[in-house]
């Protein structure tokens, strides 16, 4: 039945015959979080050899530049991609518009739901960190920690604010995380538990609009015939893929790459790759 819906591929060679511009997810297609896949080094360097446009789109709460840092520390080569489009940069410039625009005032209190005390999602913006949720004015989900904490953690932190309708964002809506202990549940699962709680959320990421159209923009709005999303999650690079109508290339590297019935999964989410591949590698 998969084979229905998607071109099983060897390699991400025979998109680069296809397709001119590529939107790449990071984690989960390029690296775990610890190390590069085998092959996605020399296969990324090879799509710009190849003259490809390369934007690596990714939900992270993180600004663009350090998630560059973090794959050339990893062992990427540096001018193999030409864009780095993440939720949290597409966030960023949304608050600092309303902050130009006064509708994000001086001086808001903001409850930040970060990892490893990362502050770049905030930086520059005339926010005040606060670490409780009774007294927070926004709420920012950025990131998980649910190698170190469990969701009741959560709970008791987002409460105060939740309860009292605080606006919340978040720029990681994945629900599951690659973590050097195995999965565990990211910062979209967080969001889901501050909308039990009694508050409302604005996600900002894979599979919503705004990133696409961000990523889409930096590569010179090309004819959307020209463009393949490759990702790793149904849910977020498939169906973003999709809705934004480029063609889509599902690599079983990540989230899934122990999963089961992904035929039911497509017809659960409504979201079918044209393509899959075993791994992001050239051939």
């Amino acid at each position: 039945m998969i084979e229905k819906h998607a071109e099983h591929l060897d390699g991400i060679a025979a998109l680069a015959e296809r397709y001119d511009v590529f939107l790449l997810d990071q984690f989960g297609v390029l690296h775990d979080g610890q190390r590069p896949y085998p092959g996605a080094v020399e296969a990324l360097s090879a799509l710009k050899r190849a003259g490809k446009t390369v934007a690596l789109i990714s939900n992270s709460g993180k600004r663009a530049e350090p998630n560059e840092r973090r794959l050339l520390k990893l062992g990427f080569e540096a001018g193999s991609w030409d864009h780095f489009v993440s939720s949290g940069e597409v966030a960023w410039r949304i608050f600092t518009d309303m902050a130009r625009e006064g509708t994000l005032p001086a001086g808001t209190r903001c409850l930040l739901i970060s990892r490893d005390s990362d502050r770049s999602a905030i930086e520059g913006l005339p926010l005040v960190l606060t670490e409780r949720g009774d007294d927070a004015e926004l709420v920012l989900i950025a990131a998980s920690e649910g190698d170190r904490y469990d969701l009741d953690h959560y709970r008791g932190l987002l409460g105060p604010a939740a309860a009292r309708q605080v606006p919340c964002f978040c720029t990681n809506p994945d629900r599951i995380m690659l973590t050097a202990v195995g999965p565990r549940f990211g910062a979209g699962e967080i969001a889901d538990l501050y909308e039990r709680l009694g508050g409302s959320v604005t996600r900002i990421g894979k599979p919503f609009p705004a990133i696409y159209e961000a990523a889409l923009a930096l590569a010179g709005n090309p004819a959307r015939g020209d463009v393949v999303c490759v990702g790793d999650s149904v849910e977020h690079d498939i169906a973003g893929g999709q809705a934004a109508g480029v063609a889509t290339a599902l690599v079983l590297s990540g989230i899934l790459a122990d999963s089961g019935d992904l035929a039911g999964l497509f017809d659960e989410l409504d979201a079918h790759p044209d393509y899959m591949l075993d791994a992001f590698r050239w051939r």
